[in-house]
């Protein structure tokens, strides 16, 4: 009776201890193809954007942007849906940063899948297209993080190289960042950088992008120096209406 008594409780401790495996997005964290570059700028849209984009494009670079819907700005305040619109038509690529910034690896299951729906149907609305890429707000993940994404079919895309505008380093200290990076010249880099400085916009990326260049590296986007599709799918943008609210 005794020993009876407890398969219950022993069947119970393995079914804890080893709960059902869900699949896991990939982790990019650098460029699978050598001489690639990525720039990627977190946290917007912002009022930076379309003047990065024009640098980029003058640049015959392109560039990604990982996108919070309700951050700096409300992803659908008229003038942050025309930089997006213009950034896509340009073909730079529109990626997900997830709804409000917050640290996903403190939500529930519901809770990280509302941060990423969010943002796909804001551009699925704005541009038309469903992002195929996640960057978790902070860097910071775990497997249910990992689980949500496979689900929502993104990769998780993390950086081999930090600009360090985030957590104030100045200017000429990034700057000086690109140079020792190039100096060591990795066989491909995807690059944290955020759109929300102007420092960043006016000070580090020109720099950034000449240093880059000129060590030999292709500015790419991350779907291009992976191999892969930017987006999962495409459909007609929607017409504005009440629902385009944060």
């Amino acid at each position: 009776m005794f020993f009876s008594s407890l398969v219950p409780l022993v069947l119970a401790a393995v079914t804890v201890a080893n709960p059902v495996k869900r699949q896991l997005a990939q982790v990019i964290t650098n460029c699978a193809n050598d001489n690639d570059a990525a720039l990627t700028f977190d946290d917007g849209p912002w009022q930076y954007q379309t003047d990065i984009v024009n640098t980029l494009n003058d640049a015959g670079a392109k560039g990604t942007f990982f996108l919070n819907g309700n951050n700096y700005g409300c992803i659908y305040d008229q003038d942050l849906v025309d930089g997006l619109k213009y950034a896509y038509s340009q073909g730079h690529q529109l990626a997900s940063h997830t709804w409000s910034h917050s640290d996903l690896t403190t939500l529930t299951w519901d809770q990280i899948h509302d941060e990423m729906w969010r943002v796909e149907e804001a551009l699925q609305k704005i541009v038309g297209a469903t992002p195929a890429f996640m960057r978790p707000p902070y860097g910071n993940y775990n497997d249910q993080v990992l689980s949500a994404s496979y689900v929502r079919g993104q990769s998780v895309v993390y950086w081999s190289f930090d600009s360090g505008d985030s957590t104030g380093t100045p200017p000429d200290e990034s700057n000086g960042m690109y140079d020792g990076l190039v100096g060591e010249h990795p066989g491909g880099i995807i690059a944290l950088n955020h759109e929300t400085y102007d420092t960043t916009a006016y000070q580090v990326l020109p720099h950034a992008i000449q240093d880059l260049q000129s060590a030999g590296y292709n500015l790419v986007t991350v779907a291009e120096c992976m191999g892969m599709e930017p987006y999962q799918n495409f459909q007609d943008p929607g017409e504005r209406d009440d629902s385009w609210t944060c």
